[in-house]
This record gives structure tokens, sequence and C-alpha cells, in this order.
């Protein structure tokens, strides 16, 4: 008799953690299946310095608080901490070292594969996040190889570049965070090619997060003009551009080219640097989906995380229904949302006995047993 799960959760980041817990809550035989070495490797992989800049009383997933005081900045290793022991709070069934490597339907289940094990479900939840793959510009192939070049995924400190000039590439958050950073040792020039809107950390003695949760500015959704038109740029959050200049970084339009050691900027200028850090983001890879219809320029289609490919979802994504979906303290609304989906699913499913193969199914009630438990 096989055993068919209620759910797979793929990524066992803060919205894999976040969608457990509820199917937890609704005693769902279920497993997420994490290709980490650990729980919270992804964080604690990024650079040194990095911290959130939503403070921990607006970083809790649900049922447990954010173990830090509140208008502090968690730091990347604390974020990995508070989900290692969050996982470990409700006994959430995490299998590490999972790398899915295929996923498709078979009738009205689907067959999620990794290297070790396919496992059966009437459910997935896609949890991977928006940070696949690391995106750096054509422009990095024509600088020479004694300049050293780190996306922004790679860059733990300053340690990692040569003492000479940098060049960071990217508006983003990152990009602006980064060289702040490195500007307190070395020359840094920050090239933006998109100039994004910018919001203060703080605003009139209170936290920015604390104005936009009680404006509700948090829960626009997509459906909404507003919503829409702030969902088509990032917003940069305490790292501003004049503060960039003060620091003596030196601010740039888009890089067009790269010979050697030198790199052009659309304006005109050109200057010599001895490494480059490319904070240029990231694209999605759904390469392992094998499901048709489901994909749009490798970007998946959904309706607040509903695919058209029934029992199929996504969480976690920038802008999946609000600003707050891919944030740690708000993914949770997207989670609970999924999770009444399911279960609403589930009920329907519950009236037909048999699969569609033919043959009776496993009762999926309870948790995985202990020889199913990660480990």
């Amino acid at each position: 008799m096989n055993t068919v799960l209620d759910a797979i959760v793929i990524g066992g980041g803060q919205a894999g953690l976040a969608m457990a817990w509820h199917l937890r809550q609704q005693n769902r035989r279920f497993l997420v299946l994490d290709a980490g070495p650990a729980i919270g490797h992804s964080w604690r992989s990024r650079w040194d310095s990095l911290v959130l800049f939503t403070p921990a009383q607006y970083d809790a997933l649900p049922a447990m608080a954010f173990p830090a005081p509140a208008d502090t900045y968690p730091s990347k290793d604390q974020v990995a901490d508070y989900l290692r022991d969050y996982a470990a709070a409700f006994d959430l069934p995490v299998r590490l070292d999972s790398r899915v490597t295929g996923l498709r339907r078979t009738g009205e289940l689907f067959e999620v594969e990794t290297d070790a094990q396919t496992f059966q479900a009437r459910h997935v939840v896609l949890a991977t996040g928006p940070f696949a793959v690391p995106f750096v510009p054509a422009a990095a192939g024509g600088l020479d190889d004694a300049v050293v070049q780190l996306h922004s995924s790679q860059y733990r400190n300053s340690r990692d570049l040569d003492d000479g000039p940098v060049l960071v590439v990217g508006g983003g958050n990152s990009g602006l965070q980064i060289a702040a950073e490195l500007a307190r040792t070395r020359p840094v020039t920050l090239a933006i090619g998109t100039r994004f809107p910018t919001l203060p950390q703080r605003v009139l003695g209170r936290d920015l997060f604390w104005w936009l949760t009680r404006s509700r500015l948090l829960n626009l959704s997509t459906g909404t003009r507003l919503g829409r038109r702030l969902s088509a740029k990032e917003t940069i959050i305490g790292t501003t551009r004049r503060r960039l200049r003060r620091a003596g970084v030196t601010l740039r339009p888009r890089l067009l080219d790269a010979n050697g050691t030198t790199v052009r900027f659309a304006d005109g200028s050109s200057q010599n640097v001895s490494s480059v850090v490319w904070a240029t983001g990231f694209r999605p890879d759904y390469s392992w989906l094998d499901i048709p219809g489901v994909l749009d320029n490798g970007r998946i289609i959904h309706r607040r995380g509903v695919t058209d490919s029934p029992g199929l979802y996504v969480l976690g994504q920038a802008w999946q229904h609000t600003r707050g979906s891919a944030l740690l303290g708000f993914v949770k609304d997207d989670a609970a949302y999924l999770a009444d989906q399911l279960a609403a699913r589930l009920e329907a499913l519950a009236a037909t006995p048999l699969a569609a193969t033919g043959r009776m199914v496993e009762p999926c009630r309870g948790h995985l047993g202990p020889s199913e438990s990660p480990g």
C-alpha cells in the first residue's frame, strides 16, 4: 500500500515553515523538503553584517515571537537560529539535504523526486522563495581575470576583496548596504541603473513598520491600483543616496560595459577597479518543474498563490499578494490563506475514496512517524 501525503512543502525557509505550522495545526500528513544542510542555511550564508530592516516585533512566524527586544534589528544569524528553533519547537518534519530534482503530476497526485527518494502527495507548496539563481550581467565577461568578482550572494565581508577601488553594481537594498559597508575601508563606486523609491528607517521617532502596519499600507494587495504601482519597483529602506555620499561613496548611473580593469558608465565616465560586487539580483529556476501551464517566462502563474494546476501552490514570492508576502514576519498571512485553500480541497477529495489510479490510498492524517522523520 502506497503512502500518499496530504502535502509536500518544497523549501524550509520562513515561507515553508509558516506553511508547515498551519499543516501541523490541521493534523495533516506532510513533509518539508529543503536542499540545505541545516535549517536557516540560506540566511546564515549571507554577508556577515546583514541585518533585517524590519524590527524584531514584526519578525515572528505563527505562534512564536522573535526572541529579541522590540525596535532592534536582528542579524542574519539570529534569523537562522530562530528558524532552527521554530522547526524544533513545533516538531516540524523537515528533511534536509533534499534538493528537489523533479515535480510532475500523475493523475490526481504529484510526484516529487529528490536524489534519494520519490514522494507522492495530493498537494505541493512551492516555498523556495524568489532568490534562486544569482544573476550577473554580460558586462562581467569583459573584466580581466585580475579583477575580483563576487555576486552579493557570495560576498561575506571586505576581506573577500582586494584593497583597491571597488565597484558595486545594483541599486537595491543589498547593493546600497554593501556599498556603505565597503566605504569604511576603501574607495567605492556604486552603479545604479534604476533609482528606486527610498524610505527612512524611522519617522517621527517610530520605526517605519509601525507606520506601515497602522496605516495598513502593508495590506495593500496587487488587486488594488496603488498596490500594483508599489509592486512595480523595489523600495529602499534606511540607506539613502545622501547617506552614501556622506560616507564617501561615488554614485554613477548604469554600467554599460567593461574592458580589462576599466568600467564605463552611461554618463560617459569610466574608472579602473580592482574588485566588483554584483548586487544584481536573482532569477527564478523551475527547470525541475514538469507541470504544463504553470510557468510564463520562467515565473509561476498564480492568483494569490493558487496555480491553475489543482493542488499546486506557491508561497513567499515578492508581492505575491501584498508587500509583506516575502517578509519574515508577514508571510504567515499568505500561508494561512493557502492552508485554508488546501483544507477545502482535501474535504472535497475526501468524498472520493478512490484515487485517480483506481486503488485505495492510505488515510492521510497525522504527521510522519519516526521512521519518516528527518535524520
